[in-house]
């Protein structure tokens, strides 16, 4: 990688996005892997013709896009079917990540990605930031947010690495439960520490 590259991450509903938002209104470029896992299984794509091939068509709503409910209930319930899915997608979703940050012009790049340790994408990364919230925290933004139910909300977390170890393998650890002004200026002043090290390593 030719580019310096913060990885970005945290648990469903800790507030990446505010957080990414914030540093692409700072001229900073933003890869995103949910992005991305989306536009890899887009109406006409390899990856949802494949997915409708081995689920079968019911697998797609009226329009003939992907049924993502339909989907997370089967992959939640089977683990073969998780693993079948993920050995698909997660090839596509890599290459096209690594293409987009090599071609990023900012001075440095962030990619976004809630499975950055599950999915070994820090590998690609100088540097990881988290941003954090308690578990219940978590819990209630989403349920809110997605309008689903708490125990759906649950199954996810509890799909992803925990807290507590995503915590040891982050570089840097940003606290979301207060106000969102001081949140903001300690993304600046991350963002401007960053700025120092990636013009260093160039």
């Amino acid at each position: 990688m030719s580019n310096w590259i913060l990885g970005l991450t945290g648990g469903i509903g800790a507030g990446k996005t505010l957080v990414s938002n914030h540093l692409a209104s700072l001229g900073i470029e933003i890869v995103d892997a949910d992005v991305i896992a989306r536009d890899v299984v887009a109406i006409g794509s390899d990856g949802l013709n494949a997915i409708a091939k081995h689920f079968g068509n019911t697998i797609l709503l009226e329009d003939g896009s992907l049924n993502r409910a339909k989907l997370r209930e089967i992959i939640f319930a089977d683990s073969e079917q998780k693993s079948w899915l993920n050995n698909l997608l997660h090839p596509m979703i890599r290459q096209n990540i690594t293409e987009r940050l090599n071609n990023a012009k900012s001075t440095y790049v962030v990619l976004s990605a809630p499975l950055l340790f599950e999915n070994k994408l820090d590998a690609l990364c100088n540097h990881t930031l988290m941003v954090d919230v308690p578990v219940e925290v978590q819990l209630a933004r989403t349920a809110t947010r997605d309008s689903v139910s708490a125990e759906q909300v649950k199954n996810i977390i509890a799909s992803q690495m925990s807290r507590e170890d995503k915590r040891q393998k982050a570089d840097s650890i940003l606290d979301n439960h207060r106000e969102i002004a001081l949140v903001l200026t300690e993304v600046e002043t991350l963002h401007r520490t960053f700025l120092q090290q990636a013009k260093i390593s160039k």
